[in-house]
């Protein structure tokens, strides 16, 4: 169902609602499409002209800094005019639906919402009732997905990775990757599984404590090993994508205390010094110091945090580019 309702009838994105189902295709487009974004962004050319008189909504019902940030940039650049709808003042505060926000503000004639929900399914909801023309993106919605967040790391993973050796150019196929910490409340742990074995990726460990593993996430995918030893799982990987705790979402007895955590899971120099020379650590944000990673590890030589979020935005610009930007 979910790869019909992205796509037009042509294999156009006419949603992005998640990563599951999506083409290899068509995610390879989108990070090809991004690579000029990155480029110009480099060279000091930010603005492209692209969605002039297109009007893009942020509507987050969850706080967030990244994520709304580079969405705005990312519309900004792109030419198009941007809403920042905040919610707490809004009519939702006085008890309007969410239904009926969405057709008050597609009366205003927006094109494009960006949405950040805390419930799961919160984007198929918007994009099952959205009016003809008007595209949905979900900039998270509870555990469920993160798209662009996987399309970044995926990026991010491509611009970074050296090539095995005998290959001139980096190959998904040939990584090894693991995800480490609270997969069982992360969005961005399962967009992130779908992306990097769609676009190729044989290889993918999942590590964490068995309270934090959802029962059958291996079945997601093919190649998906679960560790509960850190170090065992991250023997040969290139790629550690770590993730926050969160502590927000726990009802319950997760962990003993977060101090255990990092004992048992936190990434920590001397852990780094027995992996490969040459390993990327990613972490999609905001950090836990000395929770998930310790403090001299996050913005090391092999951190490439920051570069997330500067890929951010030429990853956002470009799923734009390709919803707004496509002939209709």
């Amino acid at each position: 169902m979910t790869p019909s309702l992205q796509l037009d009838a042509q294999g156009r994105l006419s949603h992005l609602l998640t990563t599951e189902g999506l083409p290899r295709g068509l995610l390879e487009r989108l990070l090809d499409r991004a690579e000029p974004y990155a480029k110009a962004a480099e060279a000091g050319f930010k603005k492209d002209p692209l969605l002039t008189g297109k009007t893009v909504v942020n509507l987050f019902f969850e706080n967030s800094t990244r994520t709304r940030t580079t969405f705005e940039l990312a519309a900004t650049r792109l030419s198009a005019d941007v809403i920042n709808l905040h919610v707490q003042a809004s009519s939702t505060a006085k008890g309007e639906t969410l239904l009926d926000t969405l057709k008050t503000i597609e009366a205003m004639q927006a094109d494009l919402f960006v949405i950040r929900h805390e419930a799961s399914g919160a984007a198929h909801f918007f994009a099952q009732h959205a009016a003809p023309g008007v595209a949905i993106l979900n900039a998270g919605d509870g555990r469920h997905a993160h798209p662009t967040q996987a399309l970044l790391d995926a990026f991010t993973i491509r611009r970074n990775a050296p090539p095995r050796e005998g290959r001139r150019h980096m190959r998904f196929d040939d990584l090894s990757v693991a995800i480490v910490g609270d997969i069982v409340h992360s969005r961005v742990a399962r967009s992130n599984i779908h992306a990097l074995t769609t676009l190729g990726v044989k290889d993918l460990r999942l590590i964490g404590p068995t309270t934090l593993m959802p029962s059958g996430i291996e079945q997601l995918a093919k190649g998906i090993r679960i560790e509960h030893d850190l170090m065992r799982g991250l023997d040969g990987v290139d790629v550690v994508i770590l993730l926050r705790l969160q502590k927000e979402r726990m009802v319950g007895a997760f962990l003993p205390s977060l101090g255990e955590f990092h004992r048992d899971y936190g990434l920590t120099a001397e852990r780094l010094a027995q992996l490969k020379p040459d390993v990327l650590l990613m972490h999609p944000g905001p950090i836990n110091r000395g929770v998930e990673i310790a403090g001299d590890v996050a913005y090391g030589a092999r951190s490439v945090i920051l570069e997330q979020v500067k890929h951010g935005v030429a990853v956002r610009m470009a799923v734009m580019a390709e919803i707004l930007g496509t002939a209709q």
